[in-house]
């Protein structure tokens, strides 16, 4: 079921888009060569409680997912685009790191994701992180009354397409609100003018995400971290963007931070 929040409600999910924006500022900052993926998802735990809020991730097991999470935060490595449940690894010069974020804060819910490298970039790997990032802006541009689902989804598309990345459609944007998926899904390609019509009051996480020379997943063992069928390398960033009358307001931006 879809549902239309009320501007009371809207202004009451931005402590949570705040809180996520910061952290994963924050663990941006503090990733570098060396960090342990636990270490991070430890100090998410941290942060986590220090705000009094809520994890969206360590109990969630839907119908895809092999048992619950069981980690407050999805860090994803090289050709890992989602879903990456942490484990013992250190990162290395060069690693394309994604991490993504989800939490409640007084029952309302945000979500988000980066990718960036630590250490040395490879120039594909900047490319293919600036793609998402462009292609997330162009969704969020085309979120206004009046537009329908399609129009994201297509905007996101002819950036992917216009850079040369194909698309996998099976993982995309989706309602946020008292949880974290919700109605409507939104694909990461499709038509124009096609869809559920964009109205004042709809709250939807946007995360574009591409895989450098494929559109395939495969899953890993663990049952939930998902990896380019080739093994190139993804990318994926998301924001929580509410659509309202006065046009998007993105509720996870970082830009206050001085961050992008």
């Amino acid at each position: 079921m879809i549902e239309l929040r009320t501007p009371a409600e809207i202004e009451a999910m931005r402590p949570a888009g705040r809180f996520v924006a910061e952290t994963l500022a924050t663990l941006r900052d503090e990733t570098k060569v060396g960090t342990n993926l636990l270490a991070i998802d430890r100090r998410t735990h941290e942060l986590i409680r220090r705000a009094g809020a809520e994890s969206c991730y360590i109990d969630y097991h839907p119908s895809f997912g092999a048992s619950a999470f069981g980690k407050v935060i999805c860090t994803s490595v090289n050709d890992a685009v989602l879903h990456g449940l942490p484990h013992d690894y250190a990162l290395r010069d060069g690693d394309l790191v994604s991490l993504d974020l989800a939490v409640s804060i007084d029952g309302w819910v945000a979500d988000s994701a980066i990718s960036f490298v630590v250490g040395t970039p490879r120039e594909e790997d900047l490319a293919l992180i600036d793609t998402t990032e462009r292609a997330l802006a162009a969704a969020i541009q085309v979120a206004v009354v009046g537009n329908r689902i399609g129009d994201i989804s297509s905007a996101i598309a002819q950036v992917a397409h216009g850079a040369g990345y194909s698309i996998n459609t099976d993982f995309g944007g989706h309602g946020v609100g008292r949880v974290m998926h919700g109605d409507p899904h939104v694909a990461n390609d499709g038509k124009p003018g096609r869809g559920f019509p964009l109205r004042a009051g709809l709250v939807v996480a946007l995360e574009p995400w591409f895989l450098e020379t494929t559109d395939e997943l495969v899953t890993d063992p663990d049952g939930w971290t998902l990896r380019s069928a080739d093994g190139s390398r993804g990318a994926h960033s998301e924001h929580t963007v509410a659509i309202t009358e006065a046009g998007p307001i993105v509720l996870t931006d970082r830009s206050f931070l001085g961050v992008d």
